[in-house]
């Protein structure tokens, strides 16, 4: 299975994330926000980030910016409970595989998590 990022600064979301995709097989690591998922992505190569946009210290964005910047290429999702935030997201171009709006479902974010690996 995959490898995974999560990086969300909602502590209960964040553990139900990883457990649903831990379940599904894949390798998950985690950060409560972008600037701990930066030091992870230093060390580990993953084949997905998973990361919320608005969070403290460095946003989902700068994550990603960052990230790409060491893994061209690499699948993001990201995850929003804000819409003017979409656009923004959209503006990283086409390794953004989806922007998956909260509340969601376990379901649909597992669902969104194969399509992005398929």
């Amino acid at each position: 299975m995959a490898k995974i990022l999560v990086a969300e600064d909602e502590e209960t979301l964040r553990n139900v994330v990883v457990r649903a995709l831990s379940l599904d097989g894949h390798e998950v690591h985690q950060a409560e926000d972008g600037l701990v998922g930066l030091e992870i992505l230093r060390d580990e190569r993953v084949d997905l980030l998973l990361s919320d946009i608005r969070m403290p210290v460095m946003d989902g964005i700068d994550l990603a910016t960052h990230a790409l910047e060491q893994q061209p290429g690499l699948r993001i999702l990201f995850m929003t409970g804000y819409s003017e935030q979409i656009e923004r997201a959209r503006g990283l171009g086409p390794t953004i595989m989806e922007i998956i709006e909260k509340p969601f479902s376990m379901n649909s974010i597992r669902q969104a998590v194969a399509a992005a690996l398929a």
